[in-house]
C-alpha cells in the first residue's frame, strides 16, 4: 500500500503521506479482516474514516477491491476528479465525509445508533485521529455512545503522538494517559501496537461485547520510510523524484 501512495505523490505537491502511513495496516484490518461482505463483495458493515487527512490508504485500498478505479487514482486532486485531500460521501466506497477534525466520531455515533434502533447486526467502526481528541465534539460522542451503550461501535486511535507541527506529548503534555481516560467515559479500552494487523484484528474479534470498544493504536507517523518517521513537514509534502527513489529503495529492502 505504502508503493502504491508514494507513486500517486509524484502526481501531486502536496499528499498526506506520513498519516497515511501511520495509519495503513489499522485501514488494511478494517477492510480485510474485521468488515463483513455480502455475496458480492459489497460491505454490510459501516466504515468511517474521521482521520481524512489519512484517505489515501483508503483510497488505495479501494481501489484493490474494484470500488474505486485506476483512473479515479490517476486523477487525484485534479480537475475532473472524484478524489480529493479528504473523502467525500459521494465518493463510491466512502461512508461519509470526513476531515473537518472531530466530526466523525459522531456521525459513527448516530449511524450506530440507528443500526441499533433498527435491531441490525451492523458494526460501525471509525478511525480517529490522536488530533481529534483535541477536540469537545469527540469526547460528546464517546459520552454519547457509552450513554446509549453501543455495542456495535468500534473506533480506532491513531495515536502516533504527532499533531500537524509538533509532538502531542510536548504541546499538549495533559494529554496522557489515553487508555484510563477513555475508560472512565463507560467505553470498553484496550491498546495494542497499530502496525501489528493480527494483534488489531484479534483485539476486536476478543472484544467483550458489553459496551462500545475502542482500541489505542500506537503508531509512528509516516513508519516506513525513515526520513519520514516522526518529521512534521510529511504531514504535507510529496517527496521529488530523488527522495521517492529513496523512500521506494527503502520499502522494497523490508519486503
Amino acid at each position: 500500500w505504502r508503493k502504491r501512495i508514494l507513486e500517486i505523490s509524484q502526481r501531486v505537491s502536496a499528499l498526506h503521506i506520513a498519516p497515511a502511513f501511520s495509519c495503513t495496516e489499522i485501514t488494511d484490518a478494517i477492510y480485510f479482516d474485521l468488515l463483513k461482505y455480502d455475496k458480492d463483495e459489497k460491505p454490510l458493515d459501516v466504515f468511517i474514516m474521521s482521520k481524512g487527512h489519512g484517505c489515501m490508504i483508503q483510497y488505495v485500498i479501494l481501489e484493490s477491491l474494484g470500488i474505486l478505479t485506476s483512473q479515479d487514482i490517476e486523477k487525484y486532486c485534479t480537475p475532473g476528479g472524484i478524489l480529493g485531500a479528504h473523502p467525500d460521501y459521494k465518493t463510491p466506497g466512502i461512508d461519509a465525509s470526513t476531515g473537518s477534525l472531530g466530526h466523525g466520531l459522531g456521525i459513527a455515533t448516530g449511524q450506530a445508533y440507528a443500526e441499533k434502533l433498527k435491531s441490525s447486526d451492523v458494526v460501525v467502526y471509525c478511525l480517529i485521529s490522536d488530533g481529534e481528541l483535541q477536540e469537545g465534539s469527540t469526547w460528546e460522542a464517546l459520552m454519547m455512545a457509552a450513554n446509549l451503550n453501543l455495542t456495535n461501535l468500534v473506533v480506532f486511535v491513531d495515536f502516533n503522538d504527532f499533531g500537524g507541527l509538533e509532538p502531542m506529548s510536548v504541546g499538549h503534555p495533559a494529554f496522557a494517559p489515553l487508555v484510563p481516560k477513555l475508560s472512565s467515559f463507560g467505553w470498553e479500552v484496550v491498546e495494542v501496537d497499530g502496525h501489528d494487523g493480527v494483534s488489531i484484528s484479534k483485539a476486536v474479534n476478543n472484544r467483550s461485547g458489553l459496551s462500545p470498544f475502542l482500541v489505542v493504536c500506537n503508531t509512528v507517523k509516516g513508519k516506513g520510510i525513515s526520513f519520514m518517521e516522526n518529521v512534521p513537514i510529511w504531514h504535507y509534502r510529496s517527496p521529488d523524484k530523488d527522495e521517492f527513489a529513496l523512500a521506494m529503495q527503502e520499502l522494497s529492502l523490508d519486503g
